[in-house]
Parts: structure tokens; C-alpha cells; sequence
């Protein structure tokens, strides 16, 4: 045994015995954002700078962000239901999306409280896609919306993954004298587009 082995086998020695985790309460809502869900929610989203599309007519998602972003050369889509002008590769190096104009996920489920959209590496399928792209545009299912952050914690999408970011609209910044400024750090807006799973 070499003294890295060595010190390894020490440590797993003097481990202590694991202790489950406190059981966290839950905490009443009075009727707030739990009784208002998706409203609330999609209310949320925009106070912090994002926006809502209208649902797709005829359901057709792919004509629908091709209307919202008319000008978009490389389209990115990480769901079936948009084709995208590149197929996303999660076997490239993240940098390869650099160029991308618009990318579109799908959303485990929204947050009611915050207006945030939980995403994982199973969303995103190459975790750059939600910050490299110029514009994100995220399907939702209005049905998957849980109240507060306490119940996405709980969530098994949240709970089981490797990877998993609550996104709450575009990247912004605002210097001293209070200018703010979207998409200084990542994506330039955020849309959320409704469309049941």
C-alpha cells in the first residue's frame, strides 16, 4: 500500500456514521402564489425581465419560436418539439455554442413564488445551452408549476440530479448608478412559452 492509499483507507476509517438529514416543514401559503399557480407564477417571471409568449397556435412550438425570433441563424433545441437549425451534440465542448442564437429547453416545472424554471443536465442535455445562447426560450407546462421553493427542493427532478439550475429570467446587472442591463454575464431574455407536456 502506497502512503496515498494509505492516508485514503485512514480517512474512510475515522468517517463518522452518516445521520439523515432534518425533515424540513412545510409552510403554509395562505392562498398566495399555491392557490394562483401558473398566474402567479408567469407574474413572477416578468417583474424579474421575463417574457411570456402566447401558447402556440395549432400547438406547432417550432413556428412558434421561429415567429418570435425571425432572425435567428442558429437555432439550438434541446426538445423533440423544436427542430433548431443545429443539432445539439453533448459529445462537443460546450464552446461549440458560442455562436447560438436561440436555444430551447423545456422546463422540469416553474416556481410560483420567484418565477424561476428549474432546468437539469436532463433539460438542458449540454449545460451551456442555457448561458451561451443569445436567447432562451422555454417550454412549460402550466400544469407543473409548484408553489414555492421549498416544494422544488422536494421535487424529484430537483432532488434526483446531477446537475440543476433555477433560472429566473435573463442575466442582468446594474452598475452604481442603478442602469440595468440584460445579458451581461449569459442569456439576453428568457421566454416562457406555454406548451403541455
Amino acid at each position: 500500500m502506497n502512503t496515498r492509499e494509505e492516508m485514503l483507507a485512514r480517512m474512510r476509517r475515522s468517517q463518522p456514521a452518516p445521520v439523515a438529514l432534518p425533515e424540513l416543514p412545510a409552510f403554509a401559503q395562505g392562498g398566495g402564489a399555491a392557490a394562483a399557480g401558473f398566474d402567479a407564477f408567469c407574474e413572477a417571471l416578468q417583474r424579474m425581465g421575463g417574457k411570456i409568449a402566447p401558447a402556440p397556435a395549432g400547438g406547432d412550438a417550432d413556428a412558434a419560436v421561429r415567429a418570435l425570433f425571425p432572425d435567428a441563424k442558429v437555432i439550438c433545441s434541446a426538445t423533440p418539439e423544436v427542430r433548431g437549425t443545429r443539432t445539439l451534440d453533448p459529445t462537443q465542448s460546450p464552446a461549440a455554442l458560442d455562436d447560438v442564437d436561440v436555444g430551447v429547453v423545456r422546463a422540469a416545472f416553474g416556481v410560483a413564488e420567484t418565477g424561476s424554471v428549474l432546468l437539469t443536465e436532463t433539460e438542458l442535455q449540454v449545460e451551456a445551452l442555457g448561458f451561451l445562447a443569445q436567447h432562451l426560450v422555454v417550454l412549460l407546462d402550466p400544469a407543473k408549476v409548484v408553489a414555492t421553493l421549498h416544494d422544488a427542493y422536494r421535487d424529484p427532478a430537483f432532488a434526483q440530479a446531477r446537475y440543476a439550475i433555477l433560472m429566473t429570467g435573463p442575466s442582468a446587472t446594474a452598475d452604481i448608478e442603478g442602469v440595468l442591463i440584460h445579458g451581461a454575464q449569459g442569456i439576453r431574455s428568457l421566454t416562457l412559452l406555454p406548451r403541455a407536456a
